[in-house]
């Protein structure tokens, strides 16, 4: 059995877990489990559904390892992977839909100071209705535009945009409610 160095470049580990080659997989699976598992956990508020998808994604990282074409990041290809078998898990059990709604105004988020944990953000985010937290994690956590958005998900981008927007001001209403209990105006 050949022993990996956990110092080879991606490139080598990525060619030889290619070739089935269990320890290559292990590395790549070690390497990047607890980032893609916290991916997961942005789209389930079950930490052991968040599990399963990461775990069901692997397994589509690794059987379509030849695809990747070494012409970006490694980690975003993956990711990729993850966000969409999450978008496909929700699709399928949730039923998500979402509301035909060309009005959206866009509003600065940042106007509202806290000092919320991690935890206490991740809480408001997880009781968003699905399809504005799905919509919200796609544009502000991973990043993609709305256009990109609605060819995800076969809507408008009008329907992106007003999502986020209402996706938006709800969290701002539940962090202003916080804001009040914790500082015992509520």
């Amino acid at each position: 059995m050949k022993v990996i160095n956990l110092h080879q470049e991606e490139y080598e580990i990525i060619q030889l877990a290619i070739e089935n080659n269990r320890q290559a997989q292990q590395v790549i699976y070690a390497k990047f489990s607890p980032k893609m598992l916290s991916v997961c956990r942005q789209y389930t508020k079950d930490l052991q559904n968040a599990e399963d998808l990461m775990i069901t994604a692997f397994m589509k990282v690794f059987f379509n390892l030849k695809k990747f074409e070494h012409k970006g990041s490694f980690e975003g290809w993956i990711r990729r992977i993850m966000v969409n078998e999450c978008i496909s898990y929700i699709r399928v059990n949730k039923k998500v839909s979402f509301l035909e709604d060309t009005y959206y105004k866009e509003e600065s988020f940042n106007n509202i100071e806290s000092n919320f944990s991690v935890n206490d953000i991740q809480f408001l985010i997880d009781n968003l209705p699905d399809g504005y937290k799905m919509i919200f994690n796609l544009y502000a956590i991973e990043g993609y535009k709305h256009q990109e958005i609605a060819t995800m998900l076969g809507i408008n981008e009008g329907t992106s945009k007003s999502q986020l927007s209402h996706a938006r001001k709800m969290l701002q209403e539940q962090i202003i409610k916080l804001k009040n209990y914790s500082n015992g105006t509520e």
